[in-house]
């Protein structure tokens, strides 16, 4: 089971950025200047802890997502267990602990032969399940002993009935809870945005899975007799470069100028509670609907340890077993199964889908503002929790600090003509 990983405690979260910005996937710097990557990273993480550690403060000191995730793993093995499954589960976080390779190490301890790699993000996008996918190619094709365990991803499962069924019924529930009329509000779908580069450029089915699934959720509304209007809108843009469209904070703006008075945000990218749902949409999204004269909020919880949702996921575990292949199997010759529509693939094989080349997943200029959690990406509100203008602001200086950093240890390396020459402006440096 893989996830992003959030700091536990407020002294955890300089660590976690350090982790987060010395990914290479995340910054990406020219192959002569990689040796540099640890520096920036030491310096980004310093600089962007102090806002991170009062977002986390804010919902208590910490991100709860390794407690909820770990509940998650349990009961997926109780579920398989209850459905005659003997199986052992394993977390994986991306940026912090139990790593990724804490759990390979366990997976390979515990001389496990099979293995079903599930994200744990509904939909795929390169910048969250890609990124530990790609992380696990290198494991897989490095480690002799772990290719030859059979194994095949679940990439996204966002149209599974019972993950669908588990949405609707959360979304019923809070209108019926929250609100005296349950037929006023609008029911607000909040996605995690990508930049636009990564479906145009890249070919990320995000977006268009995404649509897909907010959908499959409201015809499943129209069913249990909800007809309530909704909207899909995607949070936590950063930096200069262009974001999936509409933005929430647009949105929620214009939905106030609209005479909206009621509504029922809806977190669609997230099975777990974490910084986005308790700090970005709780509070920063809540205060800004408020601001903007909607009267009446509610937001549905995250799905967390849903029965009918784990039990689901149970059910796709199963359905993917009969698919796991070795790593060094060729690509194409990969039998490929439809799970309610979501095929299953080898590690190897599936990002190459995406990534012929073998290239590097694309980041944008900005890139090193955001994360990958999931996803993935990038979730710049898991560590920021700050407005998108004023974390653009932040960017460029940030940015600043570290044009300078490199510049000056460019210009000692070069010695006394300094990087221009003898005469050079900085000769005398």
């Amino acid at each position: 089971m893989l996830n992003l990983g959030g700091p536990e405690t407020l002294d955890d979260v300089q660590p976690f950025l350090y982790n987060l910005f010395a990914d290479p996937d995340i910054i990406r710097l020219p192959q002569a200047l990689q040796f540099l990557q640890g520096a920036l990273a030491s310096i980004l993480s310093a600089s962007r802890a102090p806002k991170s550690r009062e977002a986390y403060e804010s919902i208590g000191g910490g991100s709860p997502l390794r407690r909820i995730t770990d509940d998650q793993a349990r009961a997926l093995q109780g579920a398989l267990d209850a459905r005659g499954v003997q199986a052992k589960t394993y977390v994986g976080m991306r940026y912090w602990k139990p790593f990724t390779e804490d759990a390979i190490a366990d997976i390979k301890r515990d001389g496990v032969n099979r293995l079903v790699v599930l994200p744990l993000y509904p939909q795929f996008s390169i910048s969250t399940s890609g990124s530990s996918l790609r992380l696990l190619e290198q494991y897989f094709s490095e480690d002799e002993q772990l290719a030859r365990v059979r194994h095949t991803v679940i990439p996204s499962w966002y149209q599974r009935p019972g993950y669908v069924k588990a949405m609707a019924q959360l979304i019923s529930q809070t209108l019926n809870d929250k609100f005296d009329d349950n037929k006023e509000p609008i029911i607000f779908f909040s996605a995690h945005g990508v930049p636009v580069s990564y479906v145009e450029d890249a070919g990320d089915p995000y977006k268009a899975e995404m649509e897909e699934c907010v959908q499959l959720i409201v015809d499943e509304l129209r069913q249990m007799g909800v007809s309530n209007e909704h909207v899909l809108a995607y949070q936590s843009r950063v930096g200069p470069v262009e974001w999936l469209k509409p933005y929430t904070d647009d949105t929620i703006r214009q939905l106030g100028r609209d005479g909206t008075k009621a509504m029922c945000a809806v977190p669609i990218s997230f099975v777990s509670e974490h910084i986005e749902t308790l700090e970005e949409i709780d509070m920063e999204y809540r205060e800004l609907a408020e601001e903007n004269g909607i009267e009446k909020w509610g937001r549905v919880p995250a799905l967390d340890t849903d029965p009918l949702f784990i039990d689901d996921l149970a059910k796709a575990v199963i359905e993917a077993l009969p698919y796991t292949t070795r790593m060094n199997s060729r690509i194409g010759e990969v039998t490929r199964a439809s799970i309610t529509g979501v095929p299953t693939a080898a590690v190897g094989d599936l990002l190459a889908s995406y990534d012929r080349d073998k290239l590097a997943i694309p980041v944008p200029d900005s890139s090193w503002n955001k994360k990958a959690d999931g996803r993935g990406a990038n979730r710049a509100g898991e560590f920021s929790g700050s407005d998108p203008a004023q974390t653009t602001t932040n960017d460029l200086v940030n940015f600043a600090v570290v044009f300078f950093a490199v510049f000056f240890f460019l210009q000692v390396r070069a010695g006394a003509n300094g990087l221009f020459g003898a005469t050079g402006i900085f000769q005398h440096w």
